[in-house]
C-alpha cells in the first residue's frame, strides 16, 4: 500500500511531533519498551493510514494503538511472568528523599492497583494533560463514561492513599 506524497509529509509532522509523548503515554501506563511501543503505533498509522476517514484523527489512532499495544503487551508480560512486578526502589541517604520516595511508590502502587481503563484514564488525562474530549477519543468512549471513569479512579485513588497514612 502506498502512502501519497500529502499524508507521509503529515505522519512525518505528526511523528516529530508527538513521538516523545506517544513514549511518555506507553511508559506512565506500565510498558517496559515505551520506545517501541510509541515507534509501533506511528508504523500501523503509516500501514493503515487508508482506513481513517479524517486527517485530524491520526493523532488519536496513534494514541489509541499506543494503549492498545501496552495492554496487550502488559497481559503477555503477566502470563510469561506468572506474577507482576513490582518496582523497587534504591535506599537513599538523606530522610526526606526517602519519605519523598516512598510517598512517590505508595502513588505509584495505588495507581497500579486501579483497573486498566481507570488507570489508562488518569494517564491520558492528567499525565499527558488531555482534554476530557481526547481522552474519550483515544478510548474510543463517551466523555460521560470518561468522566465518571476518573471520578471512580479519583475515589479509589484516594481511600487508598487515606488507609496509608
Amino acid at each position: 500500500m502506498r502512502v501519497s506524497a500529502g499524508a507521509g509529509e503529515a505522519h512525518r509532522v505528526l511523528f516529530v511531533h508527538h513521538f516523545r509523548a506517544t513514549v511518555r503515554l506507553a511508559a506512565l501506563l506500565g510498558a517496559d519498551d515505551p520506545e517501541d511501543i510509541a515507534q509501533e503505533a506511528f508504523a500501523r498509522l503509516h500501514q493503515h493510514h487508508a482506513r481513517l476517514h479524517e486527517p485530524a484523527a491520526a493523532l488519536a489512532y496513534v494514541r489509541r494503538t499506543a494503549v492498545n499495544l501496552t495492554t496487550s503487551r502488559l497481559r503477555h508480560l503477566r502470563v510469561v511472568r506468572r506474577t507482576p512486578g513490582e518496582s523497587s526502589a534504591a535506599p537513599a541517604s538523606a530522610e526526606e528523599v526517602v519519605l519523598a520516595a516512598e510517598r512517590v511508590d505508595h502513588l505509584l502502587a495505588a495507581v497500579r492497583r486501579l483497573p486498566v481503563r481507570q488507570r489508562q484514564a488518569l494517564v491520558l488525562r492528567y499525565w499527558l494533560d488531555l482534554s476530557v474530549a481526547e481522552v474519550a477519543e483515544a478510548l474510543q468512549v463517551p466523555i460521560g463514561t470518561v468522566k465518571s471513569t476518573i471520578s471512580r479512579a479519583q475515589s479509589a485513588l484516594a481511600a487508598d492513599l487515606e488507609e496509608l497514612a
